[in-house]
């Protein structure tokens, strides 16, 4: 059967048949496209969100995670993932020693005397639960227990014992600390004191006093000293007593000893006479043997 020829109609809605495949075919690729731009921004959404939780912790921290204002557990070191909006990280807490200088404005001792003590805590944080959930500053707090701890401390020892026994005050202080941080999480490990200053006046005072007590030592000393010489005196005496060419060779090394001075000219004669009383003693005081005996028949007229 023969097809007669097409008209005008014919080829008008075969036009717009194509159009309409044309059109889906569009309408398709747009509709692929939102669709794969939704999918994108979607992932690119979720991809923040969960990169919003990541948190990087040093080997030294730990922090403390809140879901929906509870505690739920702590967290740390490494990569640590916290769900945002659920979640909430309470406080960052460091594990290394720490470090702390105070000091007492003048306070007074017990003995009434106003010093500045000043001193150096080294503490550490062994529970973060309780750092975090005890109290609101844990570090604060520390400092100010140790002040108030050097405080009460310094008014319950003499201005000689805080110089003396600088030791004994530190343990006992730091003991006095720790006591009070325990319930904390924290663990004082040292204390220690560095310089105690005192009044102007009353360092002038201690001074004279030092150089006072230093001055009797020096004449007991020096006492002892004269004693001591004066016994050594009287025992050469008795030897030189006994022999008298004991008495001329220390006579001789004393006259040695005085010629080793260049600009002194000593003249001996050959023949030493033998000396008479008055000169034996101021010889034998002279060689320092306070004095020795002479027979009576020589060196008298």
């Amino acid at each position: 059967m023969k097809r007669g020829p097409r008209t005008l109609f014919d080829i008008s809605s075969t036009q717009i048949v194509c159009r309409r495949k044309e059109q889906k075919k569009l309408q398709f690729v747009l509709d692929s496209y939102l669709v794969m731009m939704l999918v994108i921004v979607l992932a690119f959404f979720i991809l923040m969100f969960v990169a919003s939780g990541i948190k990087v912790l040093k080997e030294w921290e730990r922090i403390a995670i809140l879901r929906l204002g509870k505690f739920k557990h702590i967290r740390g070191p490494g990569v640590v993932w916290v769900m945002p909006i659920l979640d909430k990280v309470a406080m960052k807490v460091s594990l290394r020693l720490l470090t702390y200088g105070f000091k007492t404005e003048r306070s007074l001792t017990r003995d009434n005397v106003p010093v500045v003590v000043d001193a150096v805590m080294y503490f550490r944080v062994i529970d973060v639960e309780k750092a975090i959930l005890s109290v609101e500053r844990y570090a604060v707090a520390v400092e100010l227990g140790a002040q108030t701890s050097l405080r009460e401390t310094t008014g319950k020892v003499t201005l000689d014992e805080l110089l003396s026994e600088r030791d004994k005050i530190a343990e006992h202080l730091q003991e006095l600390i720790d006591e009070k941080t325990e319930h904390w999480g924290v663990k004082v490990t040292s204390v220690e004191i560095r310089d105690v200053v005192i009044p102007a006046a009353l360092q002038d005072a201690m001074s004279r006093e030092a150089q006072a007590d230093r001055e009797g030592r020096a004449r007991i000393i020096l006492a002892q000293a004269e004693l001591e010489a004066a016994e050594n005196m009287l025992k050469a005496a008795k030897r030189y007593e006994e022999s008298h060419v004991g008495f001329v060779l220390r006579t001789w090394n004393i006259m040695q000893e005085i010629s080793k001075n260049a600009n002194l000219i000593i003249m001996v004669p050959t023949n030493i006479p033998e000396v008479g009383v008055t000169t034996g003693v101021a010889a034998a005081i002279t060689a320092g043997t306070g004095g020795i005996k002479v027979p009576k028949d020589k060196g008298m007229p």
